[in-house]
């Protein structure tokens, strides 16, 4: 992905809170010299060496899967809250423009299965079960509900070899243009629009 200098972003904690927190990406591959997507949740984690991977599960039945022996590299995008920046908020003119925040991951995929895959099942139902009423778990399910639905299932590990991150907030705005966008974004229904000013708040105050 393009990245402005002035909107890179390497800072390597918030990036880790943004991916747990905007969990569900999309998955690219090629499958037949074609470019495909599939939008599913990760799980952010390391492996037994201490290495960054992620780890999640498509359906068997997309055959997306099929090709991953064959990929070298993969690529997973995370996307965060985004915004449309309307020029009449400037107080000289411009063009329109969006805020957005988005990481991109490149890594190597391989196909998890038995234990590596019920790891993965566990850790992603406890995590998304946490703090529920009637909270579920995989293991208080029936093993042979649970084996009828892990057949349904391929599971995946990418290890993460490259991050692309870009947060375009109106970094390149003088300190009133820069509030007054903050301020028309507070003033917004949207609550996507209030999540940029939010962001935009907080890395001006850093």
């Amino acid at each position: 992905m393009y990245i402005h200098p002035l909107n890179s972003w390497e800072n390597e904690s918030e990036i880790v809170d943004f991916i747990q927190k905007n969990a569900f990406a999309t998955l690219i591959s090629q499958v037949d010299g074609k470019p495909w997507a599939t939008h599913l949740p990760f799980f952010l984690d390391k492996n037994s060496d201490g290495e960054a991977i992620l780890h999640g599960h498509l359906a068997k039945a997309n055959p997306q899967w099929k090709s991953f022996e064959d990929q070298e590299e993969v690529l997973v995008i995370f996307q965060g809250p985004h915004a449309y920046i309307s020029s009449s908020w400037y107080n000289h003119e411009n063009v329109p423009t969006w805020n957005y925040l988005a990481v991109h991951i490149y890594g190597k995929i391989r196909i998890i299965e038995g234990e590596e895959l019920m790891h993965h099942l566990k850790t992603l139902v406890d995590n998304y079960e946490e703090g529920r009423p009637n909270r579920v778990r995989v293991e208080t399910m029936s093993p042979s509900y649970v084996a009828g639905q892990v057949k349904a299932l391929v599971g995946i590990e990418i290890k993460i070899e490259e991050v692309k991150a870009s947060a375009k907030l109106s970094q390149n705005r003088d300190e009133v243009n820069y509030k007054n966008i903050v301020s028309q974004l507070e003033k917004s229904p949207f609550a996507l629009d209030q999540e940029v000013a939010s962001e935009m708040k907080k890395r001006k105050n850093n």
